[in-house]
């Protein structure tokens, strides 16, 4: 495929994830550093390179290895700008699976091109949705496909199928019907029913409008606090919207039901729950290392560790794309992992198949012999949809982990686990449009080169960090002295202008990874984002204080005939969420049901939560911050509201 300059940019094929647009401007850039590169193809040897320039690391020799299996028959030793493209995508995709708005993106002429692999769903809701990113593209598509669709809708089918709401054992989502998934989404009750099965008790289901009678208000009502529930969980929803949901755009759902999917099927891949994952540590780790691991890079340590005790004969498994197409890895972890009294007991007669179609579905009848079959088919292993085979993994590894404590490790290592208060500030972090982040799995690893910190003070007050004074990669010999200056310029940044109070906390203390140290900073930031927010609302220049905050919401109960009022977030009487539900239903008349309240704080405060998102408050804090008297995160709250007060003036 030929592709011209920028004067013609409607043809050519960028790549989105999240906002980021690969167009021509990006390729002109690569012209300008790496010499070979000409408009219509780059040479294999300036492969590496390119990619690091676009921030995607790859070891050499993996690259090497990738090259060579797909592009190694080309005599030219050239890849065309298409293909480049593409391997840049598969690449992207691998090494974050999580991600959900990076989807392969096609300008009209491009869709029948690629139909055939990617099977695009063709509906004309899908196709003329405009990409609205602030790009130099024009024209531009995007795709959602149909094996994810399909995935999706029978995992909800049967995970959801006892719910005696939606019914689905009578009347199941049709897998075949383009439509149908979308159209049970959009009431907001699926994706409510979804968010609690994967993450349980997030949303109070008393706060969910169900009495079947739905119009547009009362599904926006529960599509803002799906939307806003998830951001909770730590799910990426930039760029969604209820109208977007009515509207059923297709990549925009299931995007969506990707993200609440994966945190779904992740929730349980821990030592609390798994304490035989110490299995998995190397000669020279600690617990904190495993931590420190994505739950791809987890759950690729598990599929070796089985392999290893297996006979098989092949390479080690790095990625969920290429190297399991062939279906020898899963036929061999499949019998490795399956229960000893299995019966009929599972083989590796799908390795006697040549056809690696056919080999992929004797493979799935293997798994389903362990009723471990979901999420792929034949297809989705033979193409290597990186996505899809990390939840057949994920859900293999929850269902049959097989891994004993080993004897040698003290009791109080199994113990170790996340915080409330850092997976709390995790979600945040993750939630959030953070430009080349993707997910924060270790808050302290993660945040130790500074990098995420810069990230979210330009967030906050865009144009806060010079960023020629940033090193945004790092020379092996000089890694350590770039990470630290990254981590005092944090820092100092941070003190001025951001105006945090960051007494005894130096750049050493973040790249070294102290947790009290560390966890300061991240509050203050949160904070500082929390009111900036507001700050902007209420159209003033100084941030707003605690005291307006109080001001504001004794004002609104005051207004709304309450007779409980606030003195400080610190007051006991907090802990019920009464007080809460009062200023909420003072913001908005009537969306708090007062006799479903109980003289039960937890599920008060539960409601409190739920009832907040769902008059569009984006909330991070959980009913234990409120019931546990956490001031601080009860700040938040308040503030939060205040926002979507300012918000609905």
């Amino acid at each position: 495929m030929a592709y011209e300059k920028r004067a013609n940019s409607v043809s050519s094929n960028p790549i989105v994830r999240e906002s980021r647009v690969i167009n021509d401007e990006d390729w002109d850039a690569l012209e300008e550093k790496i010499a070979t590169l000409k408009s219509d193809y780059i040479e294999s040897k300036d492969v590496h390179q390119a990619l690091e320039i676009w921030n995607l690391k790859i070891p050499k020799y993996q690259l090497n290895h990738i090259l060579s299996q797909n592009y190694g028959n080309k005599t030219d030793q050239k890849l065309s700008r298409d293909e480049f493209l593409r391997l840049y995508y598969d690449l992207y995709t691998q090494t974050n699976v999580g991600m959900t708005y990076k989807t392969l993106v096609k300008t009209k002429q491009n869709v029948e091109q690629f139909s055939t692999s990617d099977r695009v769903e063709n509906n004309q809701s899908d196709l003329s949705m405009k990409n609205n990113q602030s790009d130099n593209t024009s024209s531009v598509y995007h795709t959602a496909t149909v094996e994810e669709r399909i995935a999706f809708t029978d995992w909800i089918n049967k995970n959801l199928a006892d719910d005696s709401f939606l019914q689905l054992k009578k009347n199941p989502i049709d897998p075949n019907d383009p439509q149908a998934l979308y159209q049970r989404c959009a009431d907001g009750v699926l994706l409510c029913k979804l968010i609690n099965k994967a993450v349980p008790n997030t949303i109070d289901e008393r706060a969910l409008n169900m009495d079947t009678k739905f119009d547009i208000f009362r599904s926006g009502e529960n599509l803002e606090l799906a939307i806003n529930s998830a951001r909770g969980i730590g799910c990426k929803v930039i760029n969604i919207h209820v109208e977007n949901i009515l509207k059923g755009i297709p990549h925009l759902i299931l995007g969506l039901l990707w993200q609440i999917i994966r945190a779904g099927l992740t929730y349980d891949i821990n030592l609390i729950q798994v304490p035989g994952l110490l299995q998995l540590l190397r000669d020279g780790e600690t617990v904190e290392d495993l931590l420190k691991l994505s739950p791809e890079e987890l759950l690729l340590r598990w599929v070796n560790y089985h392999l290893k005790r297996s006979s098989y004969k092949g390479k080690e498994v790095t990625n969920f794309s290429n190297d399991i197409k062939n279906s020898e890895a899963y036929t061999y972890l499949l019998q490795q992992i399956a229960p000893a009294d299995t019966n009929p007991a599972l083989s590796l007669s799908p390795l006697q198949e040549n056809d690696l179609r056919s080999r992929a579905e004797l493979m799935l009848k293997e798994a389903d012999k362990i009723k471990a079959r979901a999420f792929i088919s034949p297809n989705d292993v033979v193409k290597g949809n990186p996505k899809l085979n990390f939840a057949f993994v994920a859900n293999l590894f929850n269902s049959y982990p097989a891994l004993d404590v080993p004897v040698d490790r003290p009791v109080d290592e199994v113990l170790v686990q996340e915080t409330r208060e850092e997976k709390t500030y995790r979600n945040w972090i993750n939630s959030m449009e953070l430009k080349d982040i993707s997910f924060v799995n270790y808050l302290y690893s993660d945040l130790s080169d500074g990098l995420i910190i810069l990230r979210l003070y330009d967030e906050i007050r865009p144009g806060t960090v010079d960023w020629k004074k940033v090193y945004e990669k790092f020379q092996a010999i000089k890694e350590h002295f770039q990470k630290l200056s990254n981590c005092n310029l944090a820092i100092e940044i941070g003190k001025e202008p951001m105006g945090l109070k960051l007494i005894g906390i130096g750049g050493a203390n973040i790249l070294n990874g102290n947790k009290t140290l560390t966890l300061g900073l991240v509050w203050q930031i949160m904070r500082a984002y929390t009111l900036s927010l507001l700050t902007k609302l209420a159209g003033t220049k100084t941030p707003i204080a605690d005291r307006e905050i109080i001001e504001w919401a004794n004002k609104k109960l005051q207004n709304g005939n309450k007779t409980r009022f606030l003195n400080t977030f610190q007051d006991s009487d907090l802990s019920d969420a009464k007080l809460l539900c009062d200023l909420i239903d003072a913001i908005k008349p009537g969306s708090i049901q007062y006799e479903l309240l109980k003289n039960d704080s937890m599920a008060n405060a539960r409601y409190c939560i739920s009832i907040a998102r769902k008059i569009g408050a984006r909330v991070y804090a959980l009913p234990e911050d409120i019931v546990e008297g956490k001031h601080k995160m009860i700040m938040t709250i308040f503030a939060t509201l205040m926002t979507r007060d300012y918000q609905n003036r």
